[in-house]
């Protein structure tokens, strides 16, 4: 079943220039492309008027270039070129990457902006994710994310980037809906929807809202004082989860890893069958 699913409201001819550049990839690397989605803040759900097109794809390469002796690299790479950013990663450093607790495959995979989906790909790395990526892994990620973006952005709390915001609120509301999710470990991408199930308080809430809003109909929002609310949110947040998640699993267990090997010989078969 094909997952395929964009907006009305994206540029065709944008459309169009990302699907010759995924068709250039298949053509000119003899590789298959079973999942390519939008990243970054449109599919976030946060996008402001002027915001890129990021699209990030998995790719699976066919039989013969795994019998050669000369390893091919696992990122292809197309050029920045005004607002389109469009890269991806090979299947198997996909699966690596997930069994190291990289939230960034997960998110590919929730993505509610699809150009090419077919749905066995996305089921069966999601329910291996679910059965097999680290929680902890998954929450170190948002952590060191999280507080990478607070002190990029944040020294000056009287001057914050009010578009930086996000950049911050995200990891922390993806840290917040995985403890009170603690029998999961794939968060929603979509940024809104990841608030919605995060409980937070009718304030916060009703902020964040705001700042959406005001970010999807402005190219820039400024710099203002940082809101307290928003502010006691990130940091509650980041506390907590270096509690709640200091024992991080370190390495895949074997079952995990022959799992992967599995998924990874089968989707090279259906890739290319």
């Amino acid at each position: 079943m094909d997952l395929r699913r964009i907006p009305s409201s994206f540029p065709e001819a944008t459309v169009a220039a990302i699907e010759a550049r995924l068709d250039k990839a298949c053509a000119e690397h003899g590789v298959r492309i079973p999942w390519a989605i939008e990243s970054g803040s449109r599919a976030w759900g946060f996008p402001s008027p002027d915001s890129d097109f990021d699209c990030r794809f998995i790719y699976v390469r066919p039989f013969h270039q795994h019998l050669s002796p000369w390893l091919r690299r696992d990122v292809m790479e197309t050029p920045l070129e005004r607002e389109l950013d469009v890269n991806g990663w090979d299947l198997g450093k996909a699966l690596k990457l997930l069994l190291k607790g990289n939230a960034v495959v997960i998110e590919w995979l929730r993505s509610p902006i699809v150009y090419r989906g077919q749905a066995w790909f996305r089921d069966g790395l999601l329910r291996f994710a679910e059965r097999f990526v680290s929680r902890g892994l998954v929450a170190r990620h948002y952590l060191h994310l999280g507080e990478r973006q607070r002190r990029a952005y944040f020294a000056d709390e009287n001057q914050v980037p009010l578009k930086k915001i996000f950049y911050a609120l995200r990891p922390a509301a993806a840290l917040r809906w995985l403890r009170l999710h603690p029998d999961a470990a794939v968060a929603p991408m979509h940024f809104p929807t990841l608030m919605a199930e995060c409980e937070p308080s009718p304030a916060l809430a009703g902020l964040v809202t705001e700042l959406v809003a005001r970010k999807a109909v402005t190219r820039e929002l400024g710099a203002e004082p940082l809101p307290t609310i928003v502010s006691a949110f990130i940091d509650q947040e980041f506390d907590a989860a270096r509690t709640c998640f200091a024992d991080a699993t370190p390495a895949p267990s074997e079952d995990a890893r022959a799992e992967a090997e599995a998924i990874y010989q089968d989707f090279v078969r259906r890739a290319f069958s």
